[in-house]
């Protein structure tokens, strides 16, 4: 089965569990499966919080000390709908917990070297689906309809509550989102210019103190704050050779 995995996607993967024998255990499985894959190891989930790293699987325990695996769970996917999450527990008490924030399995400790070698190839394989939709596309999923969106398609995005409404050209579409986590899924290109949006460099017209005129007309908020850090972004990006749409 792990011939199916292919080896040309670096993957960042991290193992959260406070027991070092089990992290020794999972690391081991992984260099068995994928011998030139490297992953992080962390005791505590908010020391993966904090760092400054993106992940693409994770492999985490739901007893820890501090938070529990749950509770760092709901602020991972803030932070990146894309991650993947495994479960690696003593109890089946969290069963359902564990499907509230969307995690991708649920393994049961002593693991078992055939289920794990059998959801870890799985995981491999959704996870290169998903980094392949992060180049040119962002993954959109709404109640009736999962499609990927062309990013340079993409004018801005603003919060609404729990959702972010994104606005194309021909269309605004709606998610359950936050705009932290989309703002790491489509990169430098789209800069953070007030805590309610998030604009595409691409489309920037001109730019005022309180204000940036996109190609289309529309007008969006930058925060006055912001205005000196934006500057020198947008410099760097047309710099950079980026795109401009008139």
């Amino acid at each position: 089965m792990a011939d199916d995995i292919e080896g040309n996607i670096l993957m960042e993967i991290a193992i959260v569990d406070d027991e070092k024998i089990i992290c020794n255990e999972i690391k081991k499985r992984i260099k068995k499966i994928k011998p030139c894959c490297h992953a992080d190891e962390y005791a505590r989930g908010e020391d993966m919080l904090f760092a400054d790293k993106l992940y693409n699987i994770v492999f985490l325990d739901i007893q820890l000390k501090g938070r529990d695996g749950i509770d760092i769970a709901e602020e991972l996917r803030q932070k990146s709908e894309n991650t993947i999450v495994i479960f690696i527990t003593g109890v089946k008490d969290y069963v359902f917990q564990a499907f509230d924030v969307a995690a991708f399995h649920y393994l049961l400790k002593p693991i078992d070297a055939e289920k794990f070698e059998e959801v870890f190839v799985r995981a491999w394989k959704e996870a290169e689906k998903r980094k392949r939709n992060e180049t040119g596309f962002l993954l959109i999923r709404t109640r009736n309809r999962t499609f990927p969106l062309p990013k340079d398609s993409i004018l801005y995005v603003e919060s609404r509550g729990k959702k972010a409404e994104i606005h194309t050209a021909r269309e605004t579409i709606s998610m359950y989102a936050s705009l932290s986590g989309l703002q790491a899924e489509l990169g430098e290109e789209f800069y953070r210019s007030h805590r309610g949006y998030l604009v595409n460099m691409a489309y920037v017209s001109e730019y005022y103190h309180d204000s940036i005129l996109l190609a289309n007309g529309e007008s969006i908020y930058l925060a006055k704050e912001k205005y000196q850090e934006f500057a020198r972004a947008y410099m760097r990006y047309l710099r950079g050779g980026g795109v401009i749409h008139g």
